[in-house]
Order: structure tokens, then sequence, then C-alpha cells
């Protein structure tokens, strides 16, 4: 070949490079616009996978994984759509970079095949890899049927990914819409649920299953919505009004987590502090006269702010997120309002997971103690509350972070010891004249101790008055338990926050060396 020829040869493929170029670039963009394009129509008035991603994470942070995923050719060789019924990818939420993926219920109903499990597994490696929060955003039929035990075995993936990362990242689940079969035990496994009112459902078994089955005929919404999993079953963690909450409540959560294990939760400038004089009067004179513990908590948390972690269910007792000094705490007291804030199943179980929780990550326990004991009954005997009962024992005896308690007032029997004592490993323990540790109320104690006196008394009820008196002025205080070294200090409740800020303060650079093992047995 001739240099003339090679050189036209030359000059002719530098003149066709750009119309291969432009060529291509519009080959990818119809690809990007057919990979983020619908598979078909939405549920009306609900946003599509992508824009609830945007909604939730910082304007124009998203950057989108295996957006060209497609689910594997089936046997009747037809094309896949991209993607595969769930976005995945990572972004910034206030700054701090979140994981998150979105089921896309526009495709193949948003159920789970071999390449949607892929990717959302490929996503949880990632967040542990760099050690960042994963929000889950859940609304899809679950398994996909024609895929058979691939999906299955993606289910599977994905929860061994769920407990790798449990402890080491915080965990977000939201249910959007549906949430059923093996897909529910995702976000049970998870630390935080958030469930949308009238358009979540989550369950194993659907209704028409259970029809089909027993012939109860039942509702999703009673069966699984998201009312009765915040009331009912507690498998639900908050109950949002519409989408827009869901998503907001996720972005406080956030702002009160640490992006994983081995960091502190984010600080932010003291909040301020309401009047703590009326403290003082708060307890009511009469020991059955009930107050609402939230008033207290308001005043000694920054700002009055509490984020309530399953506020409808188990409400006897208060589990919180909240801020002292601008740093996180995590709050947990019983509630007289309710049961008279006696411990019971549901209690307990709810308030052991939030206080391992916090534990996990490093958030301060705040314990506010007004507890006549643990539930008796046989339903609850029969139910398991010794068992489930000391899951709470368990978790405050395990968890290692700073713990400060504050007995307000009742403080008997196992309840005594269970809501954060100093005999579990609490590190400074306060408490309010009020206060009355022993093992069970004065009426009780004296009823048991003197009985054969008050049968055999000429006027019973003025015997068991003076018997009353006495055992409340000696075993109804908190100064015998202050003389053992129980109790650090008996203060007045309008010092209730500056004692709590100064022991917080105290026990920042807290270590606790546990012994060396696999894990503990905890009484599931």
């Amino acid at each position: 070949m001739t240099r003339e020829a090679t050189t036209s040869r030359a000059e002719d493929t530098a003149a066709h490079a750009p119309d291969r170029t432009a060529a291509r670039l519009a080959e990818l963009e119809s690809r990007r616009m057919r990979a983020v394009a619908p598979g078909g129509a939405r549920r009306r008035g609900l946003l599509g996978a992508r824009e609830r991603i945007e909604r939730l994470l910082d304007a124009g942070s998203f950057t989108e994984t295996g957006l060209f995923v497609r689910a594997h050719r089936a046997g009747d060789g037809a094309r896949r759509p991209y993607g595969d019924g769930v976005v995945t990818g990572h972004g910034t939420v206030d700054g701090r970079t979140v994981c998150v993926f979105a089921q896309d219920s526009t495709v193949f109903g948003g159920s789970m095949g071999e390449s949607f499990g892929e990717k959302t597994v490929a996503l949880m490696d990632l967040a542990l890899k760099i050690g960042c929060p994963v929000v889950g955003l859940n609304d899809g039929g679950g398994a996909r049927i024609q895929e058979g035990v691939a999906s299955l075995a993606l289910y599977a993936e994905l929860v061994r990914r769920n407990v790798r990362a449990s402890g080491v990242v915080p965990q977000i689940s939201v249910v959007l819409g549906p949430c059923a079969g093996g897909a529910a035990y995702s976000p049970a496994i998870t630390d935080l649920t958030v469930m949308v009112d009238g358009a979540s459902h989550m369950f194993v078994t659907g209704p028409d299953v259970i029809e089909a089955v027993t012939g109860e005929r039942t509702s999703a919404e009673e069966l699984g919505g998201a009312r009765t999993s915040n009331t009912v079953n507690g498998n639900a963690h908050f109950l949002a009004a519409d989408e827009e909450d869901a998503l907001d409540t996720v972005r406080d959560l956030l702002s009160y987590l640490p992006a994983n294990n081995l960091e502190r939760p984010p600080e932010y400038a003291p909040g301020c502090a309401r009047d703590g004089a009326w403290l003082d009067e708060v307890v009511p004179d009469r020991p059955d006269q009930a107050y609402d513990m939230r008033d207290v908590l308001h005043t000694v948390v920054d700002d009055g702010e509490l984020l309530e972690v399953q506020a409808l269910f188990a409400p006897n007792i208060i589990c919180a997120l909240a801020r002292v000094e601008g740093r996180s705490v995590g709050v947990v007291a019983n509630q007289p309002l309710h049961a008279a804030g006696v411990l019971d199943i549901d209690a307990s179980e709810k308030a052991a997971r939030f206080v391992r929780f916090c534990d996990a990550f490093g958030i301060p326990l705040l314990t506010f103690a007004d507890v006549p004991g643990y539930l008796s009954g046989v339903r609850q005997e029969q139910a398991g509350i010794i068992r489930r009962g000391a899951k709470l024992l368990y978790a405050y005896a395990e968890a290692t972070v700073p713990k400060v308690t504050v007995v307000v007032r009742k403080a008997y029997g196992g309840g005594y010891a269970v809501m954060g004592s100093k005999h579990l490993g609490a590190d400074v323990n306060l408490a309010w004249p009020t206060a009355r540790i022993a093992v069970m109320g004065a009426e009780g104690a004296v009823g048991i101790l003197h009985r054969r006196e008050l049968a055999a008394a000429a006027d019973p009820q003025a015997l068991r008055a003076r018997l009353v008196a006495a055992y409340e002025s000696t075993h109804g205080t908190p100064y015998l338990a202050a003389e053992r070294g129980y109790i650090d200090a008996v203060i007045a409740p309008r010092e209730t926050r500056e004692q709590v800020c100064r022991a917080l303060r105290t026990l920042r650079g807290k270590r606790a060396p546990m012994p060396e093992r696999r894990h503990g047995n905890i009484p599931l």
C-alpha cells in the first residue's frame, strides 16, 4: 500500500471518528433513559423508587450502582428490563454518606429475583466496607415465583448481610407498600422500621392464603398493617402519616446515629434547657397517683425534644433518642400513666432491644425509674415473663456505654434491679427524695410481715397506718440505698439536668473491656 493510500485511509478514519463517538453517546443516553423509565403504572399518589431516594438524600448527591443490571434471560428468551426492580446506590443525608436501595413496584411488582438480590447484597457489602448506614425502601411482592430457588437463595444472602452488619452500621427499613413472605424477615433483623399509616403491610402469610388454609377471613390492615405493626405486635418502630413523613423520620433518626460502631454519634451545639424548678412538685403525694414521665424527660434533654421509638407499643415504658449538651443519648423510662409503669413482657422486650441498640452504637443510656416491679399473673407467667423479662436484665448488664440512672419514685423488687441499677453496672445512680427503693410497697410489705399482729389487733386499720408509716420512713426512702453506696447522690429534682450533664461529661472516656468470647447467649 502506498504512502498516499495509507494517509487517505487514516484521514477517512479520523473524519468518521466523531460520528462513531456521537452514536455511542446517543446509545448510552438511550439506554440510560430506558433504565430509569418506570416499568409500568405506579400506584396513585405514590412516589417512584428514584423519587423516593431523591427525597431522602441531599439534593444531587445520589450515585446509582447497577443501573444496567438485568435479570437473567428466561427460557422464553424475552429481554428483561434494566435494574430488575430495585434501585441501589449511595448519597448523603446532611452531608453524611448513606447507602440506600429502593424496590421498584413497577417492575415485576418489586419482587426479588436473582439479579435484584445480587444488586442489594452488593450494596450491603459496600456499606460494610466504607462503614455507613443502610436505608432500605421496601415496596415489593416478595420472592419472584418464576425464578424459583434462585430468588429464595438471595433472600437468605440478604439476611446474612443484615446479620453481618448488625451492630456494625445502622440499618433502617422503610416499608412503603407490601412487604410479604420472606421479604418481611430482612426488616425484622434491621435496627429500626418505619411504616406508613394506611399504605404499608408486613406479614409472612397474606389474608388470601390464610383464608384458603384456615377459612378465617381478615384484612391486610388487621393482619399486618402499619397500625397493627406499631401497636399490637411491635414489628415496627415508627408510624408515619405519609411517605414524606416516613422519609423525614429517617433523616431525623440518622442525625442521632453514628456512621458505624467505630465512630461517635454526631455532635451539635448544646440545646436550650427548660426551667426545672417545677420538677420539685411533679411527683404526686399519693403513691398510686399517676403523672406523665414525658414531662420530666422534656425538662432534662436539650430543647425538650424526644424521638420516641415504638411509642405506640408497650406504652408503659418509654424508649427515645434525645440529646444532652448536643450529644446523643438513649432514654429509657417507666411511664406511670400506663399500668403504673409496670414491666410486662412487651415492655421488657421493647426496652431490651433498645438498650442493646444504643450499646452497639456507643450511645449513652439515661434511665428514669418509677417502677412497681414485674407484672404478675397467670397470663404473663404462662407467656414467659421469666425468660422474656430476663432480656432486659441481660441487656443492661451487657451494655458497656455510659449508664446514668435517676430513681424518681417507686423502684420495687426486680424492677429496682433491672432499671439501670448499680448492681447491673450503672456508672452513676441518682435519686430524688421522693424515691421509694424497697422489695415492695409499704402496704404489701406490712400485710405480709405483720399479718398476725393485724389479725389480732383491736383496731387493725390504725395499726396498719402506723406500721405503713414506719416502713415508709425507713425502707420507703432512698437513704438506706445511699448509705450502702447503691445510690451515688440524693438530689433535688430541679438539679436533675445539671447532675445528668455532669455525669455524662465525666463518663465520656469510659472504657469497659469485656471477657473474650464469641458472643453471649441472651434468653431469646
